[in-house]
């Protein structure tokens, strides 16, 4: 796939500039958007990634399309799962809904900077290092057996690097409207609001870890990674708003994902020994009859393992009640310095 650096900058010029807009028309005034708006801008950021893996489609050939599709799918079930972890931050820092905009805005610009750096890397490792492979496929191996067996049962607020923030610098009780930082007394203090973000951050960070590798076992292009990546970002805001409620009920999701990363992990094996070139393995020779996975099966095998989960969450939770306001003050006490 021929990309020049005329399209890469295009690119990289319409993100940045979809994320001022979205910045200066949603986020910069304190609000907590509707069910409605969230559903709109929600529809319009999946049409757009499908739009733009159909012109991939199109313009590159259906190989490249099946890869952007099989990649964004799955990159967009990981981000449903960041979610979950944003719910739990947002809750132990009892976040106001109102200020919650603003705190997914800025995680979600990090979580794509963390990500177009380690797409760099990952793509410097596959086109010099073939043996890469290996490693991102015993990563992913990895993180799948962590990933059926997580729970999300932790406390951001009071984590190792919160704890090491919280003894460097002054940190307020209450929060000040949206403000990150303070002045009380002559003395500068931090607020919750800036503990939640730089706490947002460290999670998009561990996301990456799982994220890139992920996609790079689906495609070798690095113009497909960054654009998957983008489009299951964009929107990630909205559906925050959109499913908060419905996060709770996807009890299968991590589970799902594990396939999904378990799948992934073994297709960057069977490449890796393909392409061989490590001289303690077969002499240094590729092993040819070990099976490529084609790039349609994976598309397809993505799908169902994430319509399953999705199926039979809802239909374990069917008929339970809806949780209680996880931003509710009174049930998340606001972070202590």
């Amino acid at each position: 796939m021929q990309v020049s650096p005329l399209i890469w900058i295009i690119t990289i010029a319409v993100t940045i500039a979809f994320f001022i807009y979205e910045f200066f028309a949603h986020v910069r005034k304190p609000h907590e958007p509707s069910i409605g708006e969230s559903a709109r801008w929600s529809v319009f950021y999946i049409s757009l990634a499908m739009l733009f893996g159909v012109g991939i489609g199109v313009f590159s050939g259906w190989t490249y399309g099946s890869e952007y599709f099989a990649g964004y799918l799955t990159e967009k079930a990981l981000s449903i799962d960041n979610l979950f972890v944003f719910l739990l931050v947002m809750s132990a820092f009892a976040v106001p809904r109102i200020y919650q905009q603003k705190v997914l805005m800025v995680g979600i610009i990090i979580a794509l900077v963390l990500r177009g750096i380690f797409i760099a890397l990952g793509a410097t490792l596959i086109e010099n290092l073939s043996w890469s492979f290996y490693i991102f496929g015993a990563l992913l191996l990895f993180l799948a057996y962590k990933q059926a067996f997580s729970n999300h049962e932790v406390d951001p607020a009071n984590g190792r690097m919160m704890r090491w923030v919280r003894h460097r610098f002054s940190v307020t009780d209450e929060y000040h409207a949206d403000k990150l930082v303070v002045k009380l007394g002559g003395k500068c203090f931090i607020t919750p609001l800036l503990l939640t973000i730089i706490a947002i951050g460290f999670v998009d960070l561990i996301f990456a870890v799982d994220s890139i590798p992920a996609i790079y076992g689906l495609t070798s292009e690095a113009y497909i990674v960054f654009t998957a990546n983008v489009f299951a970002l964009m929107g990630l805001r909205q559906l925050y708003f959109l499913i908060g409620g419905l996060l709770e009920r996807l009890v299968y999701l991590s589970q799902g994902l594990a396939v999904i990363l378990a799948f992934i992990g073994v297709k960057l094996v069977f490449h890796a020994l393909h392409v061989n070139e490590l001289a303690f393995i077969n002499g240094g020779q590729p092993l040819l009859w070990v099976p490529e996975i084609p790039i349609s099966f994976s598309l397809l095998f993505i799908g169902a393992t994430v319509a399953v989960a999705t199926v039979a969450s809802l239909l374990k939770t069917r008929g339970s009640q809806t949780p209680p306001d996880v931003n509710t003050p009174s049930d998340f006490p606001a972070s202590k310095h």
